[in-house]
C-alpha cells in the first residue's frame, strides 16, 4: 500500500498534468484576458522614461515546509545583493522590483502562482526562477502565449541548460565510446536523456543500454550489468540516488571497472539526508567512491573583477555576511542568481535603447510596440549578452547559458573539483593529479574480450614428438632387418613384401601424430584446413596399409591350410599386394568422395568468458579450432564401419588359423593380440577424445598415445618374435612342431571323423621309414656333390678325359635322380623325375664323342654340358635350405628335424607351399 505522501504526490502530478493541458488548450484566451486585466499596471511607454520601476516575476518555493525552501532563502539574499549593487552602480535608469511568488516546489501550486501573477499582478517584463526543475519546466512550456522570457538560474532541463556537450567532451577525453543511461521516469529527466542521446549519436558514442525506473532501480541496474555497461550516465534526483548506489553496491557495480556520471546539483551531504535504503552509510560511501558529477561552476576561480566591480571572492565574502545576518543557509546557486539579475538589468537596458531608437526613427507620431515584439526583442538581446560575472563568462546561445561547467569527483567522503569545461572556448581542462580512479588506469567502457586460443602445450608436443621419433626409428630398424634378411628362409617364408607394408603403415600412423599436434598457433587458417585433410588421409591409409597387409598374410595361410580338398595351391605375393591395393582403393574412394562432397573445414568454437588470471580489467574468451564439416557424423560412421569390418575379418582369419604351428608362416596369434589391443585402445581413445574435445592438450595426448601404442604393439608383435627366433633357433621357425588342423565343419558326422583318424594312424608307421630313407638319400646327395666339385676341377686340368669322365658322372647322377620313392605313386613319380632329367640334361649326341678332346673341350657345347650337369645336382642338394618342396613328396614327415619341404599330410591330402 502506498504511503499517504506518495498518493498525495501522485495525485498532485495528475492534477498538474491536467491543469497544464487546460492551460495549453485555452492559452490564447487566458493570455488575452490576463493581459487585459494587467495592462493598466504598466504603461506601454515604460521604455521611454527613466526612473521606472520595472517589476520582475520571481518564482521560488518560499514556504519553509516546501522542498528546497532553504535553497530559495539563500538565493533571495543573492537577488537582493545584486539589486543593491545595480542601484549603487548608477549605470541603469530604472529600478528592478522583484515580485516573489511561492511555488512550494509543486507543479500545480506553481502553475497557480504563475497565473495569479499574470492575471492579478503587475505587468512583468521577465520571469526569474524557479528553483524546482519540474515547476520550471512546466511554466516554460506555457510562456509563449504571454510573450514572456524566463531566466532560470537552477534549471536542469535541456531547454534551459545544456550540459550534453560537456558530457560528450568528457567521454571523448577518456576514449569512452560505449555508455549506458539510467534515468528516473520523470519528464524533465527523460528530456535530458533524449537530448543527450542525440548528442551521443552525433559523436559516434554507442549507447549500449537505456534503462528507466520509477521507484526501485535494482532491476534496471542489473540489466545494465548484464549488458556489460561500464560507463553509466545517471539522471535522477538525490532521493533515488541513494537507492541506485545501494543497488550498485549489492551488485558489485563499483570500483575500478565502473564509472558513474551523475548530476552535480545535489545538496551537500545528500547521501546522509536522502538515505531511505537498507544500506548503511559505509556501503553507500563505498559504492559512491569515484563518481563524477557535472554541474555549472558556482563561482569563478579567477580573481578578476566582473561587471559589478568585484571579484568572485569579494562577492562571496559579502554574500556570506548578508546571509549570516539573516541566519539562512548558503545556496550553491547564489552565484547564478546574482549574475541572473545582472543579465536582466543589462537585457532591459538594451531593450529600452532599441525601442527608444525605433521610436525616434518612427514615422508614426504615436509609436507603440506590442508584447510579442517586446518578448522577441528580449530574447534576441539575451542571446547577445556577454560579460564577466562572478560565475565566469556569461553568455547565451539559443537560450542556453554558455558558462563554465565543473567536474567534481567523490573522493573519501567529499567532492573534489577535478576539472572544468569552458563552453565558450569549447575547451576541457582537467586539473593534474586530482582525478583518481579506483584502478591504475581509467575504467574501460566495456569488458574487453581477448580471444585466447586453446592450443597444444609446446612441452607436451615436444615430448610426444620425441616418443614418436623413437617409434619411427624402431620401425626403420625393423625395415632394415626385414630388407637385409629378405632371402633368409625365416623372413622369406613370412612374406617380406607384406612385412614392408606393415612397417610402412606403422610409419604413416606415426607421422600423423606430428600433424595432429599442429594448430593455429603454428600455421595459418588456410594451412590448418589443409592439415585437416592431410592428417585424415595419412592416418586412414596408414591403418589400412598395416592391418591390410597383416590380414592378407593370414588369409593366405587360411586359404592353404583350410583347403578341404587340399589341392596344390600357389598364392604369390602379387596376389596379396592386389588385396591390399583393393583395400586402399576403397579407402581412396571414401576419402575422395568425402573431400569433394563435404570437405573438412576449420571451425572455431568459442567458450564462455573467463576472468583474466593476472587480474587485469579484461575477460578471456577461449576458442578452439576444429576440423569439421556439415555431415561429420555420417562420414565418420562410414570410415568406422569399414575399419571395423576390416578388423572383424582379421579376427576371423586369426581365429581360423590359430592351430597352424609354423611360426614363419602363421602370425595369427600375434595378429589376434594386436587386433585386440588396437580395438580396445581405439574404442577407449575415441570415447575419451570425444569427451575431451574442449581440452586440446588432453585430447592430443590421448590420440597420440593411442596411435603410438597401437603402432608399436603391432610392429613389435610381428617382428620381435622373428628377431628372437633368428637369434636363437632359425630352423625351428620353419618346422611344424604340432601339425593339427581345426576343421571348419566341427559338426561333421562321426563316420567322416573316424575315417580321417584311421588314415592318419596308418600313415604314421610308413612316415617313420620314409624319413630314414630320406635322410640317407640326402647324405648321399651331399657326397656326390663333393665328388662333382672334384670332377669339375679335374676337367679344367685334364681336358682330354672329358668325354669319359662326363659319361661316368652322367650315369652316376642319373642313378641318384632315379632313386625310388617308397610310396604308392612310385611309378608315376619316377616318370616325373625321368622327364625332368631328360628335360634338364638332354640326350648325348653320339657324333660329338668322335671329336678330339682338344677340339671340343672348350667349345660352347661342352661348357653348356658341364653346367647342365652341375646345376641340377646343386639344385637337389640345396633344395631344403631355400624353402623348396619336392614335387614328388606326398606326405610330410612328423620329425622335428625334417625340412618343411618334405612334410606330409595324411594320404588323401597333398600340400605344396610355393612362392614364400
Amino acid at each position: 500500500m502506498a504511503s499517504p505522501r506518495g498518493r498525495c504526490r501522485s495525485e498532485m502530478i495528475v492534477v498538474s498534468g491536467c491543469l497544464l493541458v487546460l492551460v495549453l488548450r485555452f492559452r490564447p484566451v487566458l493570455a488575452r484576458v490576463c493581459n487585459d486585466n494587467a495592462g493598466h499596471n504598466l504603461e506601454n511607454a515604460w521604455y521611454s522614461r527613466d526612473g521606472q520601476a520595472l517589476p520582475i516575476m520571481v518564482l521560488m518555493p518560499m514556504n519553509e515546509s516546501a522542498l528546497r525552501s532553504s535553497i530559495s532563502q539563500g538565493i533571495d539574499r543573492a537577488v537582493q545583493l545584486a539589486i543593491q549593487h545595480i542601484r549603487e552602480s548608477r549605470l541603469y535608469s530604472f529600478s528592478l522590483i522583484p515580485k516573489i511568488y511561492d511555488t512550494e516546489c509543486d507543479n500545480a501550486k506553481g502553475l497557480r502562482a504563475f497565473f495569479d501573477a499574470i492575471c492579478f499582478g503587475p505587468k512583468h517584463l521577465m520571469i526569474f526562477g524557479g528553483v524546482c526543475p519540474s515547476v520550471t519546466s512546466i511554466i516554460a512550456e506555457s510562456l509563449e502565449g504571454w510573450n514572456l522570457v524566463q531566466l532560470s538560474f537552477a534549471a536542469t532541463t535541456p531547454v534551459l541548460a545544456d550540459k550534453k556537450k560537456t558530457v560528450v567532451k568528457f567521454l571523448n577525453h577518456f576514449n569512452w565510446t560505449r555508455v549506458g543511461t539510467l534515468t528516473q521516469d520523470v519528464q524533465r529527466f527523460s528530456e535530458v536523456r533524449n537530448d543527450l542521446t542525440n548528442e551521443l549519436e552525433k559523436a559516434d558514442i554507442q549507447i549500449a543500454d537505456t534503462q528507466s525506473f520509477s521507484n526501485d532501480p535494482c532491476v534496471n541496474v542489473k540489466n545494465l550489468k548484464d549488458n556489460d555497461v561500464r560507463i553509466i550516465i545517471g539522471q535522477f534526483d538525490e532521493n533515488l540516488a541513494s537507492k541506485v548506489f545501494c543497488c550498485a553496491y549489492n551488485l558489485n557495480m563499483f570500483g575500478s571497472k565502473y564509472q558513474w556520471i551523475i548530476p552535480g546539483w545535489y545538496q551537500e551531504n545528500w547521501w546522509d539526508k536522502a538515505n531511505t535504503t537498507n544500506c548503511t552509510a559505509r556501503k553507500l560511501l563505498t559504492a559512491m567512491e569515484g563518481y563524477i558529477s557535472v554541474d555549472f561552476e558556482p563561482l569563478s576561480t579567477r580573481q578578476i573583477k566582473g561587471i559589478s566591480g568585484r571579484t568572485p571572492q569579494e562577492y562571496e565574502r559579502e554574500y556570506n555576511r548578508q546571509r549570516m545576518k539573516k541566519g539562512v543557509e548558503s545556496s550553491k546557486f547564489h552565484g547564478f542568481a546574482y549574475d541572473g539579475i545582472w543579465v536582466i538589468a543589462r537585457t532591459l537596458t538594451r531593450v529600452m535603447e532599441v525601442l527608444r531608437q525605433r521610436e525616434r526613427h518612427s514615422i508614426y507620431r504615436n509609436f507603440t510596440v506590442d508584447d510579442r515584439e517586446v518578448g522577441r526583442l528580449v530574447l534576441d538581446v539575451m542571446n547577445e549578452t556577454n560579460f564577466l560575472g562572478v560565475t565566469g563568462q556569461v553568455m547565451f546561445r539559443n537560450g542556453e547559458r554558455m558558462g563554465t561547467i565543473k567536474f567534481t569527483q567523490f573522493q573519501e567522503g567529499q567532492e573534489v573539483k577535478v576539472g572544468e569545461y569552458n563552453a565558450i572556448a569549447d575547451v576541457l581542462e582537467l586539473i593534474n593529479n586530482t582525478i583518481r580512479f579506483q584502478g591504475i588506469d581509467p575504467p574501460k567502457d566495456r569488458t574487453f574480450v581477448r580471444l585466447q586460443r586453446r592450443q597444444i602445450s609446446v612441452p607436451l608436443y615436444s615430448i610426444l614428438s620425441v616418443i614418436t621419433i623413437l617409434g619411427m626409428i624402431m620401425a626403420s630398424a625393423f625395415l632394415f632387418f626385414n630388407i637385409q634378411n629378405r632371402n633368409h628362409r625365416l623372413i622369406k617364408m613370412s612374406s617380406p613384401y607384406m612385412n614392408n607394408l606393415i612397417i610402412l603403415g606403422g610409419m604413416l600412423s606415426y607421422a600423423s601424430i606430428f600433424l595432429f599436434g599442429l594448430d593455429g598457433s603454428f600455421v595459418s587458417d588456410k594451412e590448418f584446413e589443409t592439415l585437416c585433410t592431410v592428417r585424415t588421409w595419412i592416418l586412414t591409409v596408414g591403418y589400412t596399409t598395416a592391418f591390410g597387409a597383416m590380414f592378407a598374410k593370414t588369409w593366405r595361410v587360411h586359404a592353404i591350410f583350410k583347403n578341404v580338398k587340399m589341392k596344390k595351391k600357389i598364392i604369390k605375393d602379387q596376389k596379396l599386394l592386389i588385396i591390399v591395393g583393393g583395400m586402399l582403393l576403397i579407402d581412396l574412394c571414401i576419402l575422395i568422395c568425402w573431400q569433394i562432397v563435404d570437405p573438412l573445414k576449420r571451425t572455431v568454437e568459442e567458450y564462455s568468458l573467463e576472468a583474466d588470471p593476472q587480474g587485469r580489467d579484461m575477460a578471456i574468451r577461449p576458442f578452439l579450432e576444429h576440423c569439421e564439416n556439415m555431415h561429420m557424423t555420417i562420414w565418420l560412421g562410414i570410415v568406422y564401419a569399414y575399419k571395423g569390418l576390416l578388423m572383424l575379418f582379421g579376427c576371423f582369419l586369426a581365429w581360423e588359423t590359430r592351430n597352424v604351428s609354423i611360426p614363419a608362416l602363421n602370425d595369427s596369434k600375434y595378429i589376434g593380440m594386436s587386433v585386440y589391443n588396437v580395438g580396445i585402445m581405439c574404442i577407449i581413445g575415441a570415447a575419451v577424445s570425444f569427451l575431451t574435445r574442449d581440452q586440446p592438450n588432453v585430447q592430443f595426448c590421448i590420440v597420440a598415445l593411442v596411435i603410438i601404442f597401437c603402432s608399436t604393439i603391432t610392429l613389435c608383435l610381428v617382428f620381435v618374435p622373428k628377431l628372437i627366433t633368428m637369434r636363437t633357433n632359425p630352423d625351428a621357425a620353419t618346422q611344424n612342431r604340432r601339425f593339427q588342423f581345426t576343421q571348419n565343419q566341427k559338426k561333421e558326422d562321426s563316420k567322416t571323423s573316424t575315417s580321417v583318424a584311421s588314415v592318419n594312424q596308418a600313415s604314421t608307421s610308413r612316415l617313420d621309414s620314409l624319413q630314414a630313407n630320406n635322410h640317407r638319400l640326402r647324405m648321399r646327395i651331399t657326397e656326390l656333390d663333393k665328388e662333382l666339385e672334384e670332377v669339375t676341377m679335374q676337367l679344367q686340368d685334364t681336358p682330354e678325359k672329358t668325354p669319359y669322365i662326363s659319361q661316368n658322372q652322367y650315369q652316376e647322377a642319373n642313378s641318384i635322380l632315379s632313386v625310388r620313392n617308397f610310396t604308392d605313386s612310385k611309378e608315376e613319380e619316377q616318370s616325373m623325375l625321368k622327364n625332368h632329367h631328360d628335360h634338364k640334361w638332354g640326350s648325348v649326341d653320339p657324333s660329338r664323342t668322335n671329336r678330339g678332346p682338344l677340339e671340343d673341350i672348350n667349345s660352347p657345347e661342352h661348357i653348356q654340358r658341364r653346367l647342365s650337369l652341375q646345376l641340377p645336382i646343386l639344385h637337389h642338394a640345396y633344395l631344403p635350405s631355400i624353402g623348396g618342396v619336392d614335387a614328388s613328396c606326398s606326405s610330410p614327415p612328423l620329425s622335428p628335424s625334417a625340412s618343411p619341404q618334405h612334410r606330409r599330410a595324411p594320404l588323401s591330402y597333398g600340400v605344396m607351399v610355393s612362392g614364400l
